[in-house]
């Protein structure tokens, strides 16, 4: 769930004006700037998926035999979530991997999906247009030798966080920039109210400084470099990082682990819409879900599970329904919060 610039993966842009069809012809994942995907019948794939996430989608679609079908390319969430909601079916893309909140706001204003043709037999109910990827909870992330280094003590909560012995001993992820920040504000938001989830939010970044983020992942990797003893970020990664032996742990907070979900989706082109779109949507769930399980725990379909160390202690759904207009206020909650 990082916010990252514009990637193009693959071979090199060279060749973006001669893209090769037939399979075998172009590596999965290749991208340029339009090419000639549509005389090749391309399909081309928007995503804001981490790179984990954007590798087992490539695995699964080659293994499936669409290798050289496909032009994934990258976005960061906000720039990917602005194209959704101003170009509505005249997007490039004919089928995008996407935060579900921005895909679900999309739709109620462009009405720029079909629903999905195979079945999607998930643990809850989700849009006919929807087919989850991945699930993410946030979590409290701790380097223990920092903390006994410094004699600081172990955060149980978010409001913990806004105590002033951890003022230069902490990263968090700005909302602005990074959807994992929505993570924490949802919590606060949840537990205190709004009035008080932006007091508790101001001394966070106090304590943080120059330490907020633009990266959903930067935290965690502050914590593993010793730069900072205390952080807010995915629990997923933060568990990864324990079980390699690092010195790191991760503290549930009372306040809920509330989770973003990022999904696929096939854009209503009517008569011109690719018909191999729905075949590798269908492709990524069930022949992708198994390695994207290995870095993104949370089962979400039927049959799947998940070990002790992947279950959060408290998780939550946040009491109104996750959309971008509610995200844009939290952003504006954290603007105020901010020093």
């Amino acid at each position: 769930m990082n916010w990252k610039k514009f990637v193009s993966l693959g071979l090199s842009l060279t060749l973006a004006g001669s893209l090769l069809a037939g399979c075998g012809g172009q590596t999965a994942g290749e991208s340029g700037e339009s090419g000639d995907t549509s005389s090749a019948k391309q399909v081309v794939i928007y995503s804001n998926a981490d790179e984990e996430a954007i590798t087992a989608m490539t695995n699964a679609l080659n293994a499936g035999g669409y290798e050289g079908q496909y032009v994934f390319e990258t976005f960061g969430t906000s720039e990917l979530g602005g194209k959704l909601l101003a170009e509505g079916t005249d997007l490039e893309a004919d089928m995008v991997t996407m935060s579900t909140f921005y895909l679900q706001s999309a739709q109620d204003q462009n009405q720029m999906f079909v629903d999905l043709t195979f079945d999607v037999n998930t643990l809850e109910e989700v849009p006919s247009y929807t087919a989850p990827i991945t699930s993410q909870e946030g979590a409290i992330i701790v380097n223990t030798q920092l903390l006994e280094e410094n004699n600081l003590p172990m955060p149980t909560c978010l409001k913990d966080l806004a105590d002033p012995v951890y003022a230069g001993f902490l990263a968090v992820t700005d909302v602005q920039s990074s959807s994992t920040a929505w993570l924490l504000m949802q919590a606060l938001v949840s537990a205190y109210g709004e009035e008080e989830a932006q007091s508790i939010l101001h001394d966070i970044y106090v304590n943080a400084g120059d330490h907020i983020e633009s990266s959903g992942s930067a935290p965690l990797k502050l914590c593993q470099a010793g730069e900072i003893a205390v952080g807010f970020g995915l629990r997923h990664q933060a568990v990864a990082a324990k079980a390699e032996g690092m010195p790191i742990d991760y503290v549930d907070p009372t306040e809920g682990n509330f989770s973003l979900t990022e999904s696929v989706a096939v854009i209503d082109k009517g008569d011109a819409t690719n018909p191999l779109a729905m075949e590798m949507a269908q492709c990524i769930i069930d022949n992708g879900r198994a390695e994207l399980q290995e870095n993104y725990p949370n089962p979400l379909y039927e049959g799947e599970s998940s070990d002790a160390a992947n279950k959060s202690a408290y998780p939550k759904v946040f009491e109104e329904p996750l959309t971008f207009e509610l995200y844009k206020h939290h952003q504006d909650i954290s603007e105020a919060a901010k020093p």
